[in-house]
């Protein structure tokens, strides 16, 4: 039991240096959303799929480590949370004292990405709403309604009232 448990803490340990490295590249991500840097944005999305892939692969060992020590403790693994574990190892505190930093480091890991990542969706809502806004004032000055500017024939000139700029600014 006890190799399971170290098993089980190195499991963990393994997970939390990812989300670390996964909240590392995110908090690279806040500026070049900002910036609106698509190339950067995509690099660094590719390496945080690299990294959910890594923490998938390191939660199917936590899984089969916490299957195993359910087999040895006869009890569901469904039902076999972290929290028991420290429970489990009462009468064993430094065992215990390490199962409780290995399971608040992950708690404080997952709870700091959460944050960035509701920090980082609402900057990508917002960008989006500013380019839809853009979009529609856009095709607002192209719809505009035509004036009553007559040329010298009397006939109408066809100007579009705000029409003075007949292509996109990529400037702005």
């Amino acid at each position: 039991m006890a190799s399971l448990i170290e098993n089980l803490m190195d499991t963990l340990n393994r997970e939390s240096d990812e989300y670390e490295a996964l909240v590392e590249l995110s908090l690279k991500k806040t500026p070049v959303v900002i910036r609106g840097d698509l190339e950067a944005l995509q690099a660094i999305t590719d390496e945080e799929q690299l990294a959910a892939a890594r923490i998938n692969h390191i939660e199917k060992e936590r899984r089969n480590v916490m299957k195993e020590i359910a087999g040895v403790l006869n009890t569901d693994v469904e039902a076999l949370k972290l929290a028991d574990m420290v429970r489990i190892l009462e009468r064993r505190p430094v065992e215990r004292q390490k199962m409780e930093d290995c399971q608040n480091r992950l708690k404080a890991v997952v709870y700091r990405m959460k944050q960035i990542n509701e920090h980082n969706l609402e900057l990508i809502e917002k960008a989006l709403e500013m380019t839809q806004f853009e979009l529609n004032v856009y095709h607002a000055m192209k719809s505009a309604p035509e004036t009553a500017n007559y040329n010298r024939d009397a006939y109408n000139d066809g100007s579009v009232m705000g029409g003075a700029r007949r292509g996109f600014d990529a400037k702005q």
